[in-house]
């Protein structure tokens, strides 16, 4: 658990404290990076690229007298293709289903959907105004950035903090405690969350496809876990990657299987980085024309709101 927690853990005579908390926000505003450091585990990969996220993935962090369900969704746009559209639907679904959320954007972003905004502005749910990156921003910039937020948010609490070098995480944590209602815990207190391995095993080689391809490839591929065995002293992964097109298999191959034993091991490497433990992975590759507009495909992928 992250150091900044003792400021919670230390107050024994308060009553214990449960709730949802989910993080929505433009892409790459850094909801992440603020939901890895607040957990204090990997659990949502983290790139450059606009799309990172497709998931809603939670993160569970207890202390004696709360808990906190943080929800890391994929980042707000204009869908252009059946999966974006349910990515999209996660975004909804956290609206409705919030104790609390934290609305991120960075210094000096003014772009906003208004049908989210617009939500915003009716619910009764707290909402967090967190400005993320202020340790690259100029002091005018950070003004500038309040005063146009909180005028589309008026009803929401603004605080400025850097999820990357962990300025104010402190009182955004002691915000969000205050925040949440009274309530007995969710999960088993020592459950991180709500996923399984797979899932997270699949997240690190997709991570890994963001970094090693170019151009549509990151966004064209599914990543499947087909088998997870774990023996005393090593895992065995077998895992799908799905294209929609003969070319892009051949891309992800590469020459003489160049690239896809580049991805293998640097995907291994991270894995047994996650799972402390050697792993076996076995990477192969088949096309699914136009996965990301069938239906029935992104369901079975988990593209599908609760």
């Amino acid at each position: 658990m992250q150091p900044f927690y003792d400021i919670i853990m230390n107050n024994e005579n308060s009553e214990h404290r449960a709730g949802f908390v989910n993080l929505i926000g433009n892409p790459n505003v850094g909801k992440s990076t603020l939901m890895n450091q607040l957990v204090g585990e990997r659990l949502s990969i983290i790139t450059a690229k606009a799309q990172t996220t497709r998931h809603r993935i939670k993160g569970i962090v207890d202390g004696e007298n709360f808990q906190i369900i943080y929800s890391d969704l994929p980042g707000i746009l204009t869908p252009a293709y059946k999966m974006q559209e349910m990515m999209m639907k996660f975004v909804s679904e956290s609206l409705q289903d919030a104790d609390l959320i934290l609305y991120l954007v960075e210094c000096g972003e003014t772009k906003y959907d208004e049908q989210v905004i617009s939500k915003l502005q009716k619910i009764n749910t707290p909402i967090l105004l967190v400005f993320n990156k202020i340790d690259k921003a100029t002091s005018e910039q950070i003004d500038a950035s309040v005063q146009h937020w909180t005028t589309l948010l008026p009803q929401a609490e603004p605080i400025q903090i850097s999820a990357l070098e962990g300025l104010n995480l402190d009182v955004l944590l002691q915000k969000i405690i205050e925040k949440l209602p009274v309530c007995p815990p969710y999960f088993p207190k020592d459950q991180l969350t709500d996923r399984p391995m797979r899932f997270f095993v699949s997240e690190i080689i997709r991570e890994k496809i963001l970094l090693l391809y170019k151009k549509e490839i990151p966004y064209s591929v599914e990543v499947v876990v087909d088998e997870y065995k774990e023996t005393d002293d090593l895992i065995r992964i077998m895992a799908t990657l799905y294209v929609e097109r003969d070319t892009q298999k051949g891309i992800v191959i590469g020459n003489k299987g160049a690239a896809i034993k580049k991805l293998g091991i640097e995907s291994r490497t991270a894995i047994e980085e996650f799972l402390d433990k050697h792993v076996y992975l076995d990477l192969s590759v088949k096309v699914l024309k136009d996965w990301r507009n069938n239906d029935l495909i992104m369901k079975k992928f988990g593209y599908n709101p609760a």
